[in-house]
């Protein structure tokens, strides 16, 4: 069954049990770096559960019933705001939107601020902002669980989803090849690193020299990564995974961005370099079609970018029925 704790329980039939939650519970979602490997794997099975749940029964248990979820944006989004919004739907929550304009912190408000009044008035707090620290400053003041729906730091949500697509596709991911292609620096590509290591995958990076991580936070991630400005390194890649090149807030650079990874493009020729008929492409999205990624490539067979895409419900709703349900990780 899947309980919310000091909830009402729902029976399901068939479907693993839920396990102990530990002392080691996760009390926000701020990098995934911060998570234990055992906290990634029971979100993922959590995901599964709540998936199965939904597509065996047609609904999820309420298990949010009554609770608030404000999402305060300071960049566009797509992708996060519809599933985190659907995903409180389908647990019987809501959640409501700020915008930068009514809200304007950093600028109106500090966030410290911000924090302190929605902590009186929500359950749970996503924000999808530019300076992590802003993150940092909101889980310090807000006494109510903080999602990172993205930052310049770090991308949780997103990775969390990208390794769930990965399991989905292959089962296991102990071993798995993964090559990030293109800008190596960026938040994409920090927490897919994370999840990887921590899930036992070997990572490569593979971007010119000044646009791959640095040294030192390679150094902190608990194992290995490949980097290198040889694009032949995509060789034996089971995925290849890119990005945009320039993101919000660079866009004054673009013109010497495009130039330093035009080589980098993930195209035809590039796959036929990995040699493994099996490979996957994945892009977190949104796409700048012809830059980073070619269109015979995002809509070819090998492309996993729209499951990719969907799964955000999926791995979110697994996340919010962790922090603002109580529901245990599974083992």
């Amino acid at each position: 069954m899947i309980q919310a704790r000091g909830g009402a329980a729902r029976p399901s039939t068939d479907r693993p049990a839920l396990g102990a939650i530990g002392e080691d519970a996760m009390k926000h979602l701020q990098d995934i770096g911060q998570l234990s490997a055992r906290e990634v794997r029971g979100l993922l099975k959590l995901t599964q559960i709540l998936r199965t749940e939904r597509e065996t029964d047609g609904r999820n248990a309420p298990l949010l019933q009554g609770k608030q979820l404000a999402m305060l944006f300071m960049k566009p989004s797509l992708r996060t705001r519809v599933s985190f919004e659907v995903g409180m739907r389908h647990l019987g929550g809501h959640a409501f939107y700020l915008s930068p304009e009514e809200v304007g912190m950093g600028t109106r408000e500090t966030p410290a601020d911000v924090a302190r009044v929605l902590g009186g008035m929500a359950d749970g707090l996503l924000a999808r902002v530019f300076a992590h620290a802003h993150i940092e400053e909101l889980i310090a003041h807000a006494g109510i669980p903080v999602i990172n729906g993205l930052s310049d730091g770090s991308h949780p949500c997103q990775a969390l989803a990208d390794v769930y697509t990965l399991q989905q596709e292959f089962g296991s991911l102990q071993g798995l090849k993964v090559a990030f292609v293109g800008d190596g620096d960026n938040n994409v590509c920090r927490s897919l690193l994370e999840a990887g290591l921590l899930l036992g995958m070997e990572m490569r990076v593979i971007a010119p020299r000044a646009y791959q991580p640095a040294a030192a936070y390679l150094a902190a991630l608990p194992g290995a990564v490949q980097v290198t400005d040889d694009r032949d390194a995509v060789r034996g890649a089971d995925v290849v995974y890119t990005d945009v090149w320039v993101s919000m807030g660079q866009e004054e650079r673009r013109e010497a961005r495009l130039r330093a990874l035009a080589d980098y493009r993930v195209d035809r020729a590039l796959l036929e370099r990995c040699g493994n008929p099996e490979l996957v492409v994945l892009h977190c999205l949104p796409a700048h079609r012809g830059e980073e990624i070619a269109d015979d490539v995002m809509d070819s067979p090998r492309s996993r970018v729209f499951p990719q895409a969907h799964n955000r419900l999926h791995t979110q709703k697994a996340v919010l029925a962790h922090l603002l349900g109580g529901v245990p990780l599974p083992d």
